[in-house]
């Protein structure tokens, strides 16, 4: 209790502040939940119980996003983002739009994830969502190049402006997982090799950022992307095993058999988006904390 006490003091918050766990989400479209409609969501009035802000978008990370406007709401799906408009005719590159395939919008893991968490236990959760379609680490998350880690800046950038928002309103936020889903985009002949190394920089430069030595990092992609026929895959699965065995306290989630979206399994549906997010509740909690 006065170690508690001392650290609400350092941070500016009274001795009387809530207490929540903080997961954060990030990675590119399965992620974002690109094909996990809004319609196919069970309702679940407990998710009003969660604290939730999100940025989801297209790279690179600008006004088109889709937020919570840079306040706290509660667990919910996400309105659809627009593509960016074309300029003169001509088809602005690297912007997608998301949640397309429903007209309400979608959702991602989180919500899995936080509904399997509630179940199990009993401690308050706040969510960040931070995740942009279409992004590689190569290009959009590299913390070492100069210009290619948009996506990063943006992840930090909204956890630090949604870290003191909840302190304003007397909330402490303890950051306890960070929820990666991406490397599809990375599974090409140029990127997949260093995919390894480029995603272990990134997790101990965020480790650093958030001053989270601790937080468990779970990571995953959609194993079936590419339909069996992107032979660089397998080097992009190996590369998360070998992080989650090199760096402590990360762990590898299987997203195998979980539902995907034919006729080309790029993204996962609301009942795959709803399992994954399980398994990586699941992977979590089968681990102290």
């Amino acid at each position: 209790m006065r170690f508690l006490a001392l650290l609400f003091l350092l941070q500016g918050i009274s001795a009387a502040a809530e207490t929540r766990d903080l997961i954060l989400v990030a990675g590119q479209s399965n992620a974002v939940g690109f094909d996990a409609r809004a319609e196919d969501l069970p309702a679940d009035p407990k998710d009003e119980q969660t604290l939730f802000w999100w940025r989801v978008g297209d790279p690179p990370p600008d006004e088109f996003d889709g937020t919570s406007a840079r306040q706290w709401t509660h667990l919910q799906f996400q309105p659809r983002t627009p593509a960016k408009p074309s300029e003169n005719g001509q088809k602005i590159p690297r912007q997608y739009g998301n949640f397309s395939a429903g007209s309400k919008g979608g959702f991602g893991p989180e919500i899995g994830l936080v509904r399997t968490l509630a179940a199990r236990e009993n401690r308050p959760l706040a969510v960040i969502k931070t995740a942009f379609s279409g992004t590689s680490v190569a290009g959009d998350w590299n913390v070492h190049l100069a210009g290619a880690d948009a996506c990063y800046r943006a992840l930090i950038e909204e956890t630090r402006a949604a870290l003191d928002a909840a302190k304003s309103r007397d909330i402490l936020l303890r950051p306890r997982a960070f929820v990666w889903v991406q490397g599809e985009s990375d599974a090409n002949p140029k990127d997949a090799p260093a995919y390894a190394e480029n995603l272990s920089q990134m997790l101990v430069r965020l480790r650093t950022d958030l001053a989270a030595p601790d937080m468990v990092l779970l990571l995953g992609v959609n194993t079936r992307f590419g339909n069996g026929k992107n032979p660089f895959m397998p080097v992009i699965l190996e590369a998360q095993k070998k992080v989650a065995a090199t760096l402590p306290h990360t762990r590898y989630v299987d997203t195998t058999g979980a539902e995907t979206l034919a006729p080309t399994h790029t993204h996962f549906t609301a009942a795959g988006t709803l399992e994954i997010g399980r398994r990586y509740a699941e992977t979590l909690l089968d681990k102290p904390q």
